[in-house]
C-alpha cells in the first residue's frame, strides 16, 4: 500500500513551515487541530454504541474484551485494561491490553513485531480465546498486519471483532465485524500518529471501558461505586463515594463500609435500603449488581 495516500501519512497544508514558526505560533496550530478529533469522533458515535452493546453482551456471557495494537495503539490498548481493575474493581482477566512485541514493547520499539500476523494469531491463542470474547484491533494507519491476523484468527474463532483505524476504509475495518473509523485529517508532523491519531483512539477507548463499565453496574449516578480501595487516596474516595450516594456522615459510611466488608456497592445499598449486609448483597444478585434497580419506583 502506498502510505502516502492515508489521511495519517498525508502532509498538513497548515504545517509546511512548522520548523519556521515560533513556538506560540505551533501551539496554537496543534490546539486548534487537536479540535478537529471530537468532531471526527461525533460522526462515528451510532458505530460507537453498537460496540458498546457487543461488549456489554458479551461481559454478560463471561467474556472478555480484548484490545490489541502496536506501537502507541498498542500502548493505548494496554493503558485503557489496566485502568479498569482500579477504577471499575474488574477482574484483571476481564479487560485485556495486547501490544505487538509484548510487555518490553510498551516502553520501546520491538522491530518487526508489528508486521507479523502470524504473532497476532499466536498472541490471541495464548489468551485461550473463545466465542464469549470481543476482540478490538486498534491501528491508527488501519494497515498494521499484527492487528489484522488477530482479527483474522478472532473471526475463525467466533468471537466478535471491531477496529478502531483513523483512516476510512481501512484494511482492519474490511477484517472486522464493526468498524470504527474516525478520521481527524493530517497530522500536525507528518505521519507522527501519537498525536491526532492517537487522541482520537484514546478518547473512543474512554467511551467503550467507561459506557461498558455503566451497563454492567459499576456507576451510580456518576460515582464509581465498584472502585477498589488500594490506597489511600482510594480508602478516601470510597468514603466520599458512599457519602456522595447516600448523604450520610462520615461515621455512618464508616460503618456502612466495615459492615460491607470493605464493598463500596455493597455498603450504599445497604444505606440506600435501610437493611443489613446480606440483603444488600442479595439484592444486587437480582439485579447483576445495578444499584439503581434495586431502589423502590
Amino acid at each position: 500500500m502506498d502510505l502516502t495516500k492515508l489521511t495519517t501519512e498525508k502532509r498538513n497544508p497548515r504545517t509546511m513551515d512548522l520548523d519556521a514558526l515560533s513556538y506560540r505560533e505551533i501551539l496554537t496550530i496543534m490546539n486548534d487541530e487537536d479540535q478537529l478529533v471530537p468532531q471526527a469522533i461525533q460522526s462515528v458515535i451510532p458505530a460507537i454504541e453498537r460496540a458498546i452493546e457487543i461488549i456489554v453482551e458479551r461481559f454478560n456471557r463471561g467474556g472478555r474484551l480484548i484490545y490489541m495494537g502496536a506501537g502507541t495503539s498498542g500502548r493505548l490498548g494496554v493503558l485503557d485494561a489496566a485502568e479498569c481493575p482500579p477504577t471499575f474493581g474488574t477482574d484483571p482477566g476481564m479487560v485485556i491490553g495486547l501490544i505487538a512485541g509484548g510487555k518490553e514493547a510498551f516502553t520501546e520499539a520491538i522491530e518487526g513485531a508489528e508486521d507479523s500476523e502470524v504473532l497476532g494469531k499466536e498472541d490471541l491463542i495464548h489468551l485461550n480465546l473463545t466465542d464469549n470474547d470481543v476482540v478490538v484491533g486498534l491501528a491508527a494507519s488501519g494497515r498494521t498486519p499484527y492487528v489484522i491476523g488477530g482479527l483474522r484468527y478472532a473471526n475463525d474463532v467466533g468471537a466478535h471483532t471491531i477496529a478502531i483505524s483513523c483512516n476510512k476504509g481501512s484494511a482492519i475495518g474490511k477484517e472486522a465485524k464493526l468498524p470504527i473509523e474516525a478520521e481527524a485529517g493530517p497530522e500536525v508532523l507528518t505521519g507522527s500518529t501519537r498525536l491526532k491519531a492517537g487522541t482520537t483512539q484514546k478518547l473512543i477507548l474512554n467511551m467503550l471501558s467507561t459506557v461498558s463499565m455503566i451497563g454492567m453496574g459499576k456507576v451510580y449516578e456518576n460515582l464509581m461505586v465498584d472502585v477498589k480501595r488500594s490506597n489511600e487516596k482510594l480508602e478516601r474516595r470510597a468514603l466520599n463515594i458512599i457519602k456522595e450516594a447516600t448523604e450520610v456522615n462520615d461515621e455512618v459510611a464508616e460503618k456502612a463500609l466495615k459492615e460491607s466488608q470493605g464493598q463500596v456497592k455493597v455498603a450504599i445499598t445497604m444505606i440506600l435500603l435501610n437493611v443489613n449486609q446480606s440483603v444488600a448483597v442479595k439484592a444486587l444478585s437480582e439485579t447483576n449488581g445495578h444499584i439503581r434497580q434495586t431502589l423502590p419506583n
